[in-house]
Formats: structure tokens, sequence, C-alpha cells
């Protein structure tokens, strides 16, 4: 048997030795366990980890090292593409800060752990026993439901598994629920039987899903013959014989030395049997640890050097960038953090961490990369708070977490070891209650007791630290959450006291306890025929009904105060144009000629969703003018292919954003990645800005990922896109109208007064004008021609999705030149393309129209508006659209354009 340089002594020989039992299996394992005896009806001995800082303290470097490159392992099995849809899960208590550390190493990952701490207001997505736990109900409070839906891999983590016990009934709970196809089961030690590693590949086969496992060792316990009778009888002679062992004056020295290079990270690969291990470190980490040179060689009872300077060269860091610590937005709350480092009595002493707002202080809601960004730009500046509160003469200095919050004080170590000259070890406080025998052949030497501090739901009891009396810390900081600050924590024999009993300065730093805001439910989709006159299948509207709310302006009143800035395009709504007979003409004339290229374009554009974006696509239109080309991409769909594609229209604003609260309704109900939006055409591309743009901040502080901002369009003439029919520009008739070729809906609404925080935006549907709809008779003429299209559309989807379709945003430098070249100089009164020079001749105050010289029936209709406005239309060569409408600029009534002459209107 292996023994750790530990005086010779493996602390699991003082129980080996007794209950004759032995670990087999990978030589190191002696190195990352000790035995210790609990009372416990099914399972008399404990495996007491090493390097898991649960019960034994231990460099926060090593602590969070395993857990990182373990996370960088599945990384490696998964890939790139496979990390960035896994969700990690990890079990309270003893895993949460472990399974928190593989999520960093995965670094694409959400994290969740499990928590036996029910939380009002919160509801339940899940749960799962523990069989062989003295505690052994867990719950899963997830901030966001969706994040155990998704398709992607769950990647489940523990410290140790024994029977698979807990694994096989997480699994099976959760996959009842969130079927997937990909499970990865990570563990610090294998030790399961051959019978319970074959259990295990059964229900795989059973639920029809792969499981990997990962694991840093492997091996198993062999219990002779009536160990447990007999482990009961020495915990229970033990227990009598001393409730309090006194603390050894020889603890410091007896902890397990620091790990070696070459020998402590084997384990097991992946797969569902527990293959051969890696033969050493250098299979683990980027580069060879040497516990002496990179961890100061301060182990539980290391020396009290520096903390090492290359340690970032040994653990690759957690993904960083440069973004606000306090999102606006961010969702949760969290109690104020205390007010400022003060002393308790002449031995605590309470410092403020300033901890970030709303930041969460661990899983057990949910913690996304985001928040991991944001907690590596604060942790410097916290641990730098923490070491002010240290005495100066302290050598050794031990951080001492609260039971599942675990991940928290670890990072917090890990800052504090590289700023400080003092040792600095980590270990948290547990709910189960382990035999302390003080002999160093015993991974448990000592136990302090303390009444729990929490208000448990399970009513009150005995708490426990491990290991802490005599180890000779100069210091002790406790880190808890406020939830735990209660008076049972300063009482007389409460956790600081007992500390204070061993050490002769104790910190205390407590983190706000994040609990999540439940902002009000947000209502169904608004549908027809009571909100536009499409068919309720066709589409559901994320906005709110502003019918009743008179909205209109004059156009030139509505220009004027655009460009003033006294309001924004989306405060108010323009007077509804309504078509003379002539302009009705020409629209049908239009729809004519154009319906079979729309039919093609359509059916081309859904291919390529289909074929690149999802195979089960959530069409999501960009209100109005993607309303009806989602509707007859989902009619395409159920053409071609039977499908039957959910499809919705949302706003979006510039300048303001898409409708954060439509996000939120999508999240909730569907997968972010099978989300498509749709819009009819692109001009010089701001919209697909916006939408990128609104996307990264709705990230950033909602903290919901897998929004594709990649638009979907008809007609991409400014090269903005990948995802479209064609990139030609023509004419869409249903840029000819508004409302009335739209669902009888307006154009939306953003305005404080009438949308608040937890609204849609707002749009009108306007009933009084159902007479002059042709909305459905739009759809029908172009789905109409949809069969003598089939074989084109074929052809030209193989041809797009063969093509280099990347985006030359050669629109966007169009109209910049366009912009100078007049003397505008402001691209948002640019319109390029049949569709937006149609819209400034019905919504806005047109100056001119550049027409392209030799543009046929495409411009018919822009004539005609243009002459009934006024409008001069200019024949331009080399135009790279077929028409540029430009809006008058800085409009005043009266005023003249940038030319001296004065504008029609």
């Amino acid at each position: 048997m292996n023994k750790a340089v530990n005086d010779g002594v493996w602390s699991g020989s003082w129980v080996a030795e007794r209950l004759g039992v032995e670990l087999l299996g990978d030589p190191e394992l002696t190195d990352l366990l000790g035995l210790a005896l609990r009372r416990n009806p099914k399972r008399a001995h404990l495996l007491v980890s090493n390097v898991l800082g649960k019960h034994v303290p231990q460099s926060p470097s090593i602590v969070y090292g395993y857990g990182f490159t373990l996370g960088r392992r599945v990384r490696e099995l998964l890939g790139a593409e496979e990390s960035a849809r896994a969700v990690v899960l990890g079990y309270a208590e003893t895993a949460t800060g472990l399974g928190h550390a593989v999520a960093d190493g995965i670094a694409l990952a959400p994290y969740l752990h499990s928590t036996r701490r029910p939380v009002a207001g919160v509801a339940t997505a899940g749960g799962f026993e523990e069989s062989h736990s003295h505690a052994t109900s867990h719950l899963l409070l997830p901030e966001n439901p969706e994040l155990l839906s998704g398709e992607g891999p769950l990647v489940l983590v523990d410290d140790e598994f024994s029977t698979g016990n807990t694994v096989l009934n997480t699994i099976r709970d959760l996959h009842e629920r969130y079927p997937r196809h990909r499970y990865v089961v990570v563990a610090l030690v294998d030790m399961r039987s051959a019978s319970d590693a074959g259990r295990l590949e059964e229900f795989a086969r059973e639920i029809g899903a792969r499981v990997d496992l990962v694991a840093a060792a492997s091996g198993t316990v062999s219990l002779p013959d009536g160990v447990l009778e007999k482990g009961q009888e020495l915990v229970a002679r033990y227990e009598a014989g001393s409730r309090s062992p006194a603390a050894p004056s020889g603890l410091a020295a007896q902890f397990p030395a620091p790990l070696k290079a070459e020998d402590e990270f084997g384990g097991a690969g992946a797969g569902v049997s527990s293959s051969a291990a890696p033969s050493g470190l250098a299979a683990q980490f980027p580069a060879p640890l040497k516990a002496e040179d990179e961890f100061g060689g301060a182990g539980a009872g290391g020396s009290s050097s520096a903390a090492p300077s290359g340690l970032a060269a040994q653990f690759p860091a957690p993904l960083k960038a440069d973004l606000d610590a306090d999102p606006p937005g961010a969702r949760g709350t969290a109690r104020p953090a205390p007010t400022g480092p003060h002393p308790i009595d002449n031995r605590i002493t309470q410092v403020e961490l300033r901890w970030p707002r709303n930041l969460p202080d661990g899983g057990r809601h949910g913690f996304t990369p985001h928040h991991r960004i944001r907690l590596d730009r604060a942790l410097p500046a916290m641990a730098a708070r923490l070491a002010d509160a240290l005495p100066e003469d302290a050598h050794r200095v031990h951080i001492l977490g609260f039971e599942e919050l675990m991940y928290a004080p670890l990072r917090l170590a890990r800052e504090l070891e590289q700023v400080v000259d003092a040792g600095v070890t980590y270990s948290t406080t547990t709910r189960s209650p382990v035999l302390a025998v003080d002999d160093p052949g015993y991974a448990i030497r000592t136990r302090l007791t303390f009444p729990a501090h929490d208000t448990p739901a399970d009513g009150p009891g005995d708490r426990y630290a491990y290991n802490i009396a005599g180890a000779g810390f100069d210091a002790v900081v406790a880190v808890i959450d406020d939830t735990a600050d209660t008076p049972e924590l300063h009482a007389p024999d409460g956790l600081l006291a007992r500390l204070a009993e061993h050490t002769p300065h104790v910190v205390l730093a407590v983190i706000p306890s994040y609990v999540p805001e439940r902002p009000p439910m947000l209502p169904d989709p608004l549908r027809g025929p009571a909100f536009s006159s499409y068919a309720p299948e066709e589409v559901g509207w994320l906005l709110q009904d502003l019918s009743d709310v008179t909205l209109e302006a004059p156009t030139e009143e509505r220009e004027e105060a655009i460009q003033s800035g006294g309001a924004h395009y989306a405060e108010s709504l323009p007077v509804e144009y309504q078509p003379s007979e002539q302009y009705q003409e020409l629209f049908h004339t239009a729809l004519d000629e154009a319906a079979g290229r729309l039919a093609l374009a359509v059916g081309a554009v859904t291919e390529l969703v289909l074929a690149e974006r999802s195979p089960h696509p959530v069409l999501v239109s960009l209100a109005r003018a993607g309303t009806p080309v989602g509707v007859l991409m989902r009619r395409w769909a159920q053409h071609r292919h039977g499908l039957d594609l959910p499809h919705y229209a949302v706003s979006i604003v510039r300048g303001r954003g898409i409708d954060a609260n439509a996000l939120r309704w999508l999240a909730a109900h569907h997968d972010p990645a099978d989300v498509v939006f749709v819009d009819g055409w692109t001009g010089k591309g701001a919209i697909t800005r916006e939408l990128t743009e609104a996307i990264r901040e709705f990230e950033e502080s909602d903290g919901i990922t897998g929004f594709d901002p990649e638009i979907a369009v008809l007609a991409d003439p400014g090269s903005c896109v990948q995802t479209y029919g064609t990139r030609e520009d023509f004419l869409i008739p249903s840029a000819c109208l508004n409302s009335t070729v739209s669902g009888l809906i307006s154009r939306t609404v953003l305005r404080s007064d009438l949308v608040g925080p937890h609204d849609f935006h707002g749009a009108k549907f306007y009933r009084e004008l159902a007479g002059a709809d042709v909305s459905v008779d739009f759809l029908d003429a172009v789905a109409a021609r949809f069969p003598e299209v089939s074989d084109a559309v074929t052809v030209l989807a193989k041809e797009l999705l063969a093509a280099d379709r990347t985006p030359t945003w050669e629109g966007w430098a169009a109209v910049e030149r366009i912009s100078e070249e007049y003397g505008i100089h402001d691209v948002n009164l640019v319109k390029p393309g049949v569709g937006e020079t149609t819209r400034v001749l019905l919504r806005r105050v047109p100056w001119k129209i550049l027409a392209r010289a030799g543009a046929g029936a495409d411009l018919d209709h822009v004539r005609l508006l243009a002459e009934q406005r006024g409008v001069p239309v200019e024949e331009v060569a080399e135009l790279p659209y077929t028409c540029v409408g430009l809006i008058h600029p800085k409009y005043t009534r009266g005023a003249t354009g940038a030319d001296g002459k004065a504008v029609a209107v």
C-alpha cells in the first residue's frame, strides 16, 4: 500500500488495522484518501479526501486545481461545441465547490448544485435521494428553470463514487423531466465495485443515452464481513470515552503533505467503466507541479512560505472579459453586505468584502460564465481587503467555508494565497458527524462541535469543523453567507467562539446570500383574430395591445421631434397611409409579378435555416416587416417538410434594442439555440448590428445564453447577413403598404409611460382598416406558387449552402458614401433598398429619391408615391441598390434641405 509522505503514516491506517478495510486500485488512492469512522446505519467507514477541502485543510490551489483539471478533461472529452452546450451539476454539500471548479475548467458551461436549503419563492426543478448520506434529500432550485432542459451534455460532479446510486437516482429523475443524449459523470475517486459499474452501463443502455466517466483515480474498498457492526461498536466505544478529544500538540505536522507531481493525479479516463489512469501529473496539467516549488510547501501543515508567483502558469485562469462589474438590469437580489471591518470582541474581527452586487454567492440557483467573469474581476480587491484584516505576523492562515458555501471561500483563499506571505489552507464546516481520533493514522484528528446557525429547514442540530483545533493557525477566516449570520453564530457556544478557543485571531467575512428575484409572469402571446388579422396559428405577438391609446402624430411633427432629439421614433406612430385606388392597383400588379420570385426566396431561406440553424427552429420575426416573411417561412416548412414551426413576432427598436421581456418569455418556453430571428430585408444593416449588440447586453444582464443574433431575411441587398433567400434588391410587395399588409398591426411602440420594466413593447391593432386589409391575400398569393418553385428551391438552396455567404457590408459602405456625398452626414437618414425607400415615402419626410438608372417596374410604386408627395426622383448610375430614400436632413417645418432647396411636404 502506497504511503503518503506524512511521517510515513497513511491517514487511513488506524481504521484499516482495526476493521480490516483496504483500498485497492490506483497507487495514489492512499495519497488522495484517508479513512475515518462515523455513526451511520448504512456505512460505518468514511473516505476522507485530502484534496476536496471539506474535512482536511489543504492548499486552495491544490483543491481548485483538481477540480479545474477534471473540467479540462471533460472539455477535451466533449469537444468545444458540446462543451458550449453542457451544463454542470454538483452535489451538496461536499461537491459544491468541486463541481464549480469543474465548470470553470470547462469554461463555457453554466453551473448548478443541488441544495438542502429550501428557498422561499423559488420553485423546485427536480430532486433526488442520496441513499448513504446522513441527510438524503437534494433539491434543485435554478433561477432559470430552462437551465436543465437543454439537449447538451449534463456533467454530474461528486467527490466520490461508492455505489453509483446517487448518480443513478439523479439521472433517472432528470431524464424523465429533461431527456438528453449524453451524460458525463465526474469524481475525484471512483470506488465502485465491478457489479456497481455494470449497473451504470446497464442503466445507460436502458435510457438510451451515453454515459462517460472521468475520475482522478479509481479503485475499490475491500470490506470484511461484519465491518458495519464492528465499526459501529468502535464508534460507540470511542465516543463514550471522549466526547471532545484533546487537540494533539503535533497536529500541524500530521496533515497530508502537498501532493507530488509524479504520482498524485492519475485516474480513470472517460468511459462507463473505470479505465486506466494517465500515468502522471503531466497528463493533467499544462506543466508539472512541484509541491515544494509551486505551492510553497504549504499543505495543511505546510510551511509559511509565500504563495507561488508562477501559479497562474500552472492552472489556466477562468475566462475574463472587460465587462462592468455590476451590469444594469442584473436579475436577483442580495442582502446588503456588512457596513465595514470592525472588531466584534478582542479576538474576532469582521471584514467587509464588498461582494459585487447581485452576483450569486454560489451555484444554488445557477452560476453562468458571465457570473464567473464578474467574480474573476472582483477577487483581487476582495482578497486585498481580507489581507488587510489579517494580523501582520500571521504565518499560517486558514480559510473556513460554510457547508454548501464552498466555492466563494475557495476562490478567496486561492486569491489570498497569491498576495500574502503566510501559508494559506482551506476547508469548510459540515453537517456530517464523524468520529475524531487523535492518531496520525486517522484522517479526522479533532472535531469542533457547534450549533447550526442558518436556521435549517430540518431543524436545529450540531455542525462540525474538523482538523482545525491544534493545527497551529495564526488566524482563521470564517466565510459564511448572510443567511447564516445569526445569533447562533455569535453565541458563546457558536462557531466563532469555538474557533477563538484555538486561534488568536478570528476574522468573519459575510457574503450576501443571493435570492432570485421573480418578475411578474409575462402574458401569453397575442393572437388573431383578437389581435391581428392573421390566423391564430400563424403567429403569436409578444406585444401588449395599445389599440385604445392615441399614438399617431402628423408626419412632419414626428420628424421635427425625432431630428431635434425631443422624441424617439418609437414613442409615437405615423398616421396610417391610406392608399389611393391607383396605388392599390400597383400593389396587386406588383404582387402578381413578384409572387413566384418571392416564393423562391422564401423556400431558399427556409431551407438554409433548417439545414444550418436548427432542424426544429422557432421563428421569431422582427415586427412588423419581418412578420409576413415569418408566416411564409412557416408555411413553406409545413408545405415541404410537414413541420409545424412555432412563430412569434417581437419588437426591436433602433437605439433601444430588442424587447428583453420577449427574450425572457422565449427562453422560458423554448431553447434559445433554436430561435431564428427573421426580417424582411436588409438595408444598410443597422438592425443586424442592433440585434447583435442587444443580444450581448441581454446575456450580460440575464445570464441567459444561446440566442443567435444572425438574422434570416428574404433579401439581403446590403450583404449584411449569411442567411438569405436572395441578395437582389427587388420589390417585396409587402413593403408597399403599412398595417394593411401586416395583419393590421402598427409599428411597435416603446414609451416609458406605457411600457413598464416587466411589459412587452406595445403596438396597435387597426381593426377599423379591415376593409382595406390584404394581409392574407399577400400570403396566399405567394404560398400558391410554392409547388411550381419547389425544384428551383432545391437547386438554389444547394447553391447557397455551397457558396461563400460571408457578409461584405458593402451596403453600409455605400450608405456612408452617399451620406457624405449629399451633405447629410447622418447614415440614419439614408435608407437604401426598395423596401426602405418605400418606408421613407410612407412614414417620414423624404428629401429626394435616388433611383438606379434603368430600374423598371420595381420602382413604379416608388415613383407614384414620390409624385404624390412632390419628392424629386434622381436617376444615378452605378447605384448599388435599386433605389435609396433620403430623409430630409435637420428637418423643421418650413426648413430647407442641405442643398438649400425647400422640401415639399
